[in-house]
């Protein structure tokens, strides 16, 4: 075939007009990133002849862009090392709050519980953990440190819903660890045996008289191919953040924060391929919209406010959560206001954007309704002067009056400041992986995990959390499907 003529990825190919299987394993992964690289090492540890497909040129994808931060507790030897305790009814707690709502309780159940093991299954492939604490909250240590906070566990409602413990470990790795601990995982899959063909674009799946996922249909070597998958195959190729079409129809308003955080390969195909064969898509409004360049945690001492003039959270939680409540909320309008005092210069950009010597003026200079900023710095330093935060509970320590003229707003709207963003929701999938049609029955053959899927994270989310939901339920994924009886 001379020329790549475009499937439609919803448009199932039918196993009886299948001539020839060019290619077959018992498990087909499609997604060379954290979670397809994870359920190709688990599916081939379980006896599976598998074959992972990459429609890249290596491995990595998004996860190697990441931070590299992974979400595990419960109790882990470095949460151990540094001082903190934890359980797996502890981290629960928290995340059945942070990650909602519509958060899966079956999910969040079984990866708190093996949580630990987890952790485990990761330095027995190679990943390193330095047992160190990093006490800025947020986002991942510029050095090689790896235990932080990264999900207002410590701020208010988390830390009265369950006790606090940092929980994103990052891999031991100067800065942003993503591109490494790829490294480690690309590793660990070409000692795991399996096949690794890349350069391969997945087309669709190919669906037998019963319903059941038998194999996926790929381009390669500027030809049309047909992989069969003698037990399933397991869709981890990411969410659909760079289709403009898909997320103007299901998340419109992230497409206006300046960066996108995903690759090419996070078109929404494995989604739309999955649909074509029965699957279920759930929280496909949901995303995670944040300002990851956070200002230094002094600059919390201020106060963020919306169009009109009003606090909308306390100042100190995670930044994720500030950037979805601000996004989805109050509009993308936010302004941090501070004073002489608290006012600093940063890197991240977060530079005073007004200046006058009276919060009045300041008010004005915004274009905030008359009295509104005013009201609010009032009623604000009046409680501060007392270590009390009525209204939104920000922690102690970070409260101070506002009364050291000059007056500053530093503008923190998305065409002003740099916001990222990705999708959360994806094909519905029980805790083994097994994708559901709409009827919640499995679909037979078809596996999932990672992006492409709706994981732990429903509505709410926490740094560390894609990691740590692609790599413990792409495992899931993997063994599930190198444990399924192979049809006749």
């Amino acid at each position: 075939m001379a020329s790549h003529e475009r499937i439609n990825p919803a448009t199932v190919r039918k196993a009886r007009t299948v001539r020839k299987w060019d290619l077959e394993a018992d498990v087909v992964v499609v997604g060379y990133g954290c979670a397809g690289a994870c359920a190709t090492i688990e599916a081939a540890e379980a006896g599976a002849d598998v074959l992972l497909l990459e429609r890249a040129s290596g491995g990595g994808g998004t996860s190697a862009l990441s931070g590299g931060l992974i979400y595990m507790g419960g109790g882990t030897p470095v949460q151990k090392a540094c001082g903190f305790e934890d359980t797996p009814e502890e981290m629960y707690k928290f995340l059945i709050t942070a990650l909602g709502p519509g958060v899966d309780e079956a999910k969040v159940r079984v990866f708190c519980d093996e949580s630990v093991a987890h952790f485990h299954w990761f330095e027995r492939h190679g990943v390193p953990f330095k047992p160190s604490f990093y006490p800025e909250p947020g986002s991942e240590a510029p050095t090689d440190d790896c235990l932080i906070y990264t999900g207002g566990e410590d701020a208010y409602p988390f830390d009265r819903i369950a006790k606090p413990a940092p929980r994103g470990h990052k891999p031991q790795h100067p800065a942003a660890a993503g591109g490494f601990l790829m490294q480690k995982l690309v590793a660990a899959t070409e000692r795991s045996g399996a096949r690794i063909e890349c350069d391969v674009r997945c087309e669709t799946l190919v669906v037998n008289e019963h319903g059941r996922v038998v194999g996926v249909v790929v381009w390669q070597d500027k030809r049309r191919r047909f992989v069969r998958a003698r037990r399933g195959v397991v869709l981890t190729a990411g969410g659909f953040t760079m289709n403009q079409e898909m997320v103007a129809r299901h998340t419109p308003l992230i497409w206006k924060c300046s960066y996108k955080l995903g690759v090419d390969g996070d078109d929404g195909r494995a989604i739309r391929m999955a649909m074509g064969a029965g699957a279920d898509i759930i929280h496909m409004d949901a995303a995670e919209v944040a300002i990851p360049l956070t200002p230094p945690r002094r600059l919390m001492r201020g106060i963020l406010v919306n169009r009109v003039g009003q606090r909308f959270i306390n100042e100190d939680t995670y930044y994720g959560r500030v950037g979805q409540e601000s996004l989805f909320r109050q509009d993308a309008h936010m302004y941090l206001i501070v004073d002489n005092t608290i006012y600093e210069r940063n890197a991240a950009g977060f530079e005073a954007t007004h200046v006058e010597e009276t919060v009045a003026d300041l008010e004005k200079s915004i274009g905030l309704p008359t009295g509104s900023l005013q009201g609010t710095v009032e009623y604000y330093n009046r409680f501060a002067a007392q270590g009390e935060d009525p209204l939104f509970h920000k922690t102690p320590a970070l409260l101070q009056t506002l009364t050291n003229p000059p007056y500053a707003a530093i503008d923190c709207r998305t065409d002003k400041v740099l916001w990222a963003t990705f999708t959360l929701g994806g094909l519905h999938t029980q805790p083994t992986g097994e994708v559901l049609n709409p009827d919640g029955q499995v679909i037979p053959g078809l596996y999932a995990a990672g992006r492409t899927t709706s994981g732990l994270a429903a509505h709410g989310y926490c740094s560390g959390i894609s990691l740590g939901d692609g790599s413990f339920f792409g495992r899931k994924a993997g063994r599930s499907a190198a444990m399924a009886n192979a049809p006749t």
